[in-house]
């Protein structure tokens, strides 16, 4: 039958006395009675219940007012969602325990109530299905165990596990301000309301303006705090907030399966959420795999045993789970194939149950994952901070690996969220240890740590395997604590550069998708990414990742990486200019410009394989540093590959601040060369691509196309073509195959080949090129220019020569003479001749004389050899014969 009820007082938490007067109390028996009288109802109020012989108001026996008179519940099906609605009703905190047997006292009760059954959602015991007995024997009566009750809540969110926090203060709610509101803060919400992990802490209203008091400001949790009201505050209502700063907690939800009943969290009978109803997991093919995962589920450890047969004693609720298989690889128990929810064939001493080894005493907090944040460690079941004082990358590197991360990408410091205990301070590992415990350190209490600063690390959440180095193999990433391959849509060149980067490695080479390096056992996640390229982290390119049982590992991606280097330029316009950054100790750092000059800018651009130094400018020309200033009195002779070879001060050991940053400026790096040869235009070639040379394949080589390279490097032409690495096997990539050249091109790279690194070759087939090693000499005047020149030329000859054949034409048509006082003239048919303007036949008047003695022939033109007159002027002292 339904137990129906009727609210008499909001003020009383289960106990008759507490209510106000002998009156109150008559007229509560009144209304029972009256109710009773009718045929198949119960009646009882929700101040009719208590918890007795127990150790607060929410812990005990249960007792129910009926029939005016106090009886206890029997427990026959009694179980943690009964329990719940009794914690409920009495205002407490959660149900931590629905017991089965009486506590010692009084047995002198009667029982008032059977087979009670609740889902756990009622308001009251007296909404559930129950019967009204009196036969129960003693010893099964119902017990429960509720958390004490809470003082903070969630409102305004998606569930009860996020929202706006509220507080109880004087029974009445109200808001807390976000004045130095922060994750720790959450965690100790969370962990208050049994939600999961705190995952954000936001302020600023972000669930809405709260209309009641603002209780609590400047809230300072440590992170470990039962309650909200343990944190150090301000008093009680003093702030000086408004609303539009409340303060907010998502946490992530409750775990799905507890182990009940073992010497600690990660112990325990399997128990499993359905339906909002705890119940066990059968003990039928339950073996070290299946606890493996509740173990991985849970936080804890890795699975030590695995024991069925009711080993931390038996369950109350139903059997949820039978048949349970995993492969031990799942991220939780609901993954693993199973008898559909309740089916079983099992009997109480069938629970299974685990044991899990106890998690590390380590964590990192604060950070975007479970492997990047401050670190804390636990000691004396309270965490606490470590001093960053010597704090370095292989210190970074036992952490990492003793989570189970990847690499130690860096170690650094955080003066930010510094709240609670130091308990380490000189933490000085190899990098070889285990566990960080076994690294040596000051002893474990409080320190001064004088800067007040944290140690941090990142560590990554990919690794590549089964490569020749750590740089090149089988992308494996980390999910839900699990290692598993990749596959990827659209898997490119820009991804893999970005995990190279962030892997610490050099430039990317290669991606691919068709598992180059073998195919993963474990679990392969499917990831939708697309990188721009310039991003420092995989995790910072847009996309998603999930779990798929579609993507097999024939489709595992891979990459391949340069080593890295140990040199870079960076806040330049080019990898060839910028500030002097160096690797130590994984971790970039500047160089201060101390000595520093064009011998070390000439070592620099050698080994970053640019151009010559251009200058060596100090003083931070680019930009200041952040990263520690690694070398300082840096001397090089000029002739060193690395700048490592130059003698300097030991590492980290200098006078400098970020002010004086050393830089360099390099030309740009050509982009072809010949090498191996007995000079710079005789050897084998090798083009530059992804700023890493690399070899050309002999396939179809000839003298056409080394005449585009001995053009492109200024040596002439070109006197022969070789292949089968005439000047020895090269060692890095094959970049270029099946050249086809025209033999006009400029430059190599205008030629039509293959996709870079895309060949069918080895070593054996370099090309090489020997060339002239003089340069044709070619115009420097543009082609257009030199046809216009050429065309006014031939214009000004043409001209010239038809001035010339007009001269001589009019010389021929007329001879002109100049006398004194006598112009004499004889046209060109020698027929006529003139004398002062008058024309005369020369033929008739040939015996004549003309004035001043000259005498004209019509034929020959013979001028007679005598002087002149005396007196008589003559301009010419003889006449030449034009004609001829």
């Amino acid at each position: 039958m339904t137990l129906q009820h009727t609210r008499a007082c909001d003020s009383c938490r289960g106990y008759l006395a507490n209510c106000a007067g002998p009156s109150i109390i008559r007229t509560l028996v009144l209304l029972a009675g009256l109710w009773a009288s009718f045929p198949g109802v119960l009646v009882a109020d929700p101040v009719l219940l208590r918890l007795a012989n127990g150790s607060s108001h929410c812990t005990g026996q249960v007792e129910v007012f009926i029939e005016q008179q106090w009886g206890t519940v029997c427990n026959d099906g009694w179980d943690l969602l009964d329990a719940a609605v009794v914690c409920r009703q009495l205002g407490c905190g959660m149900a931590l325990l629905a017991s089965s047997s009486a506590q010692s006292g009084k047995r002198s009760n009667s029982f008032r109530l059977s087979s009670v059954h609740c889902s756990g959602s009622e308001g009251s015991l007296m909404e559930c299905s129950a019967q009204q007995v009196n036969d129960c024997h003693h010893r099964e009566d119902a017990g429960v165990k509720c958390a004490e009750p809470r003082e903070v809540r969630l409102v305004n969110g998606s569930g009860r596990c996020s929202g706006r926090v509220e507080v109880l203060h004087k029974k009445h709610w109200g808001s807390v301000c976000d004045d130095g509101w922060d994750l720790l803060d959450a965690e100790v919400v969370c962990r208050e309301l049994g939600c999961g992990a705190a995952l954000s802490a936001p302020g600023s209203a972000h669930f809405g303006q709260g209309h009641d008091p603002i209780w609590l400001d400047r809230v300072s949790c440590t992170g470990t705090e039962g309650a909200l009201s343990k944190c150090p505050a301000r008093t009680w209502g003093v702030h000086t907030c408004s609303h539009a700063e409340d303060a907010a907690v998502v946490c992530s939800d409750p775990t799905e399966v507890r182990l009940v009943n073992g010497s600690g969290r990660c112990s325990g009978r399997v128990e499993v959420l359905h339906e909002q109803r705890w119940g066990s997991v059968c003990d039928d093919g339950w073996d070290l795999l299946d606890a493996e995962v509740v173990c991985w589920q849970l936080g804890c450890g890795a699975a030590l045993s695995a024991p069925g047969s009711a080993h931390f004693g038996q369950g109350y609720g139903p059997f949820w789970l039978d048949r349970v298989h995993c492969t031990g690889r799942e991220a939780a128990l609901s993954e693993c194939s199973a008898a559909p929810w309740g089916a079983h064939n099992c009997s109480r001493g069938q629970e299974a149950s685990i044991v899990c080894a106890e998690p590390p005493p380590l964590r990192l907090v604060n950070g975007s994952s479970h492997c990047t944040g401050r670190v804390e460690v636990l000691h004396n079941q309270t965490w606490g901070n470590v001093c960053a004082e010597g704090w370095d990358i292989q210190d970074a590197e036992v952490l990492c690996r003793e989570l189970g991360c990847g690499v130690a990408l860096s170690a650094s410091k955080v003066t930010h969220f510094w709240r609670g205990l130091l308990w380490l301070e000189g933490v000085n590992c190899s990098g070889m240890e285990d566990t960080l415990s076994a690294c040596p350190a000051g002893s474990w209490g409080a320190h001064a740590c004088a800067h007040r600063e944290g140690a941090a690390v990142v560590c990554s959440e990919f690794q590549l395997v089964n490569g020749s180095s750590p740089c090149v193999g089988r992308v494996e990433m980390l999910h839900n604590q699990t290692w598993g391959s990749m596959c990827a849509d659209g898997w490119d060149e820009q991804d893999a550069e970005v995990l190279c980067r962030e892997l610490g490695c050099g430039l990317a080479l290669s991606a691919s998708s068709k598992a180059e390096f073998g195919q993963g056992q474990d679990s392969i996640w499917l990831v939708n990414i697309s990188c721009s390229g310039t991003e420092a982290m995989l995790s910072e390119c847009p996309g998603t990742l999930w779990r798929v049982q579609q993507c097999h590992h024939r489709e595992a991606v891979s990459v391949e990486c340069s080593d890295p280097a140990e040199l870079r330029l960076v806040n330049g316009s080019s990898p060839c200019k910028g500030r002097v950054e160096v690797l130590h100790e994984r971790r970039w750092g500047s160089v201060c410009d101390h000595s520093w000059g064009m011998e070390e800018a000439k070592v620099v651009c050698r080994q970053l394989g640019c151009g010559p130094a251009i200058s060596a400018p100090g003083q931070a020309q680019f930009g200041h540093g952040h990263d520690p200033i690694w070398m300082d009195e840096v001397d090089c002779v000029g002739t060193e590959d690395v700048l490592s070879k130059c003698p300097a001060k030991p590492w980290g050991t200098h006078e400098c601040t970020h002010s004086e940053d050393a830089s360099v400026v390099c030309s740009e790096p050509p982009t072809i060369r010949l090498v191996n040869g007995s000079s710079r235009c005789t050897g084998r070639v090798e083009v530059l691509h992804a700023q890493q040379w690399g070899t050309v394949c002999d396939d179809d080589w000839k003298l056409v196309y080394a005449d585009v390279v001995c053009r492109q490097l200024g040596c002439g032409a070109a006197i022969s073509a070789l292949g089968s690495a005439a000047f020895g096997p090269g060692a890095d990539p094959i970049w270029l195959d099946d050249v086809k050249c025209t033999g006009r091109e400029a430059t190599l790279s205008e030629c039509r080949t293959k996709a870079w690194g895309e060949h069918n070759c080895d070593h054996g087939e370099d090309a090489g090129v020997v060339c002239t090693g003089t340069a044709m000499p070619s115009s420097t005047i543009p082609l257009p220019v030199l046809l216009l020149l050429g065309l006014v030329v031939s214009l000004t000859l043409v001209l010239m020569s038809a001035a010339v054949l007009f001269l001589k034409w009019r010389r021929k048509r007329y001879k002109v003479l100049h006398h004194s006082g006598n112009e004499v003239e004889l046209n060109s048919q020698r027929t006529h001749w003139i004398q002062g303007g008058e024309h005369r036949t020369v033929k008739a008047e040939a015996t004549e004389k003309p004035p001043n003695k000259i005498v004209w022939e019509a034929k020959g033109m013979a001028l007679p050899q005598n002087k002149p007159q005396e007196g008589q002027g003559d301009n010419c002292s003889s006449l030449p014969d034009i004609a001829s």
